[in-house]
């Protein structure tokens, strides 16, 4: 198990919204599985984690004038947490 399969939270408008409802975004290596990631994230935080949905974002082709480029795919998951559990992650 990989520490750094979980790379970062997720802090946008719609994450800050489900921290409300104890769902919080995290990305993560493409290769990281729900199980995995749900360990480290429960051993980082020490919180109980009750499911994780997965999402992945395919690459997509991008143009820039004449030049054509690739945005990068990417994989993140939402963690559900016990109830009244709470990460600190999120700005109030």
């Amino acid at each position: 198990m990989d520490k750094f399969l979980v790379k970062r939270p997720i802090i946008t408008e719609k994450s800050t919204e489900l921290g409300k409802l104890d769902k919080y975004i995290f990305l993560v290596e493409n290769k990281a599985s729900k199980s995995e990631a749900k360990k480290i994230v429960e051993n980082t935080y020490n919180v109980k984690v009750i499911s994780a949905n997965v999402i992945n974002a395919k690459s997509k082709k991008r143009r820039l004038g004449a030049s054509l480029g690739i945005r990068p795919g990417y994989k993140k998951i939402i963690m559900t947490l016990q109830k009244g559990q709470k990460l600190d992650i999120i700005p109030q």
